[in-house]
């Protein structure tokens, strides 16, 4: 099956393209840049691969929690490649897109996810691995560091930005529950890749028109005093 991934709801693009000769990725932190650089870097795998984008069978977009901005651009840019070609699209959470990338270096099935959502916040979601995907046992929210559901049991990997940037807070809430904290795994393109590939097996990919942001914080936007104190949604 021949798909190309899109992730870009943190400051790093990530993008992945499968085809017969295996997959070739793009990981790197491009901050605002991103929107800029989506579409060379895309012409550039599909190029590396040996295919053309009318050759894929499917897109795969990650649809967030995460930046509005990147959000918005990965949706974007799926959306409109696949009408484009006529081709049918996959989304993928960042949560279970970085459960899935701590699965592939640690081979962990119990992962608590916390993303920098910025403004104090974290974006959260505890994942057990069922199969080929991931049960959100604690689905996706964004909360205050010391604001974190509980979890039952112990073991659990922690993993994501947040981590790094609200580690003794997010501890001392879970205390001894946690087995290993992994606070640089992000979401990427490749994992959504893999995500992905049972949905379009099982025939459970959406048309174009139906790609959609996954937002769970309201605010869009930031007041003046905000930004001049230099805060990011």
């Amino acid at each position: 099956m021949k798909l190309l991934a899109i992730e870009s709801s943190t400051e790093f693009l990530s993008l992945a393209v499968q085809s017969s000769a295996g997959i070739t990725s793009f990981h790197e932190s491009t901050g605002p840049a991103a929107s800029q650089r989506i579409l060379p870097e895309i012409q550039r795998l599909l190029a590396e691969a040996g295919i053309q984008l009318a050759d894929l069978d499917g897109i795969v977009y990650g649809t967030g929690p995460g930046a509005f901005t990147g959000v918005r651009v990965a949706v974007g840019v799926a959306q409109g490649l696949a009408f484009g070609a006529h081709l049918s699209v996959v989304g993928i959470s960042s949560v279970q897109a970085v459960a899935q990338a701590a699965w592939l270096e640690t081979q962990a099935e119990k992962v608590l996810v916390c993303l920098d959502a910025r403004m104090g916040e974290v974006y959260h979601a505890a994942l057990i691995r069922q199969q080929d995907g991931w049960l959100e046992v604690s689905p996706p929210i964004v909360c205050k560091p010391n604001e974190v559901p509980t979890v039952d049991g112990d073991g659990w990997l922690a993993a994501g930005s947040g981590w790094g940037v609200f580690g003794e807070a997010l501890s001392a809430q879970y205390q001894q529950q946690i087995g290993q904290v992994r606070a640089e795994i992000m979401p990427t393109a490749t994992a959504i890749l893999m995500l992905a590939m049972p949905q379009f097996v099982a025939g459970n990919a959406q048309s174009p028109q139906q790609a959609a942001p996954l937002y769970i914080r309201n605010r869009v936007a930031l007041t003046a005093a905000e930004r001049a104190q230099g805060q990011t949604l």
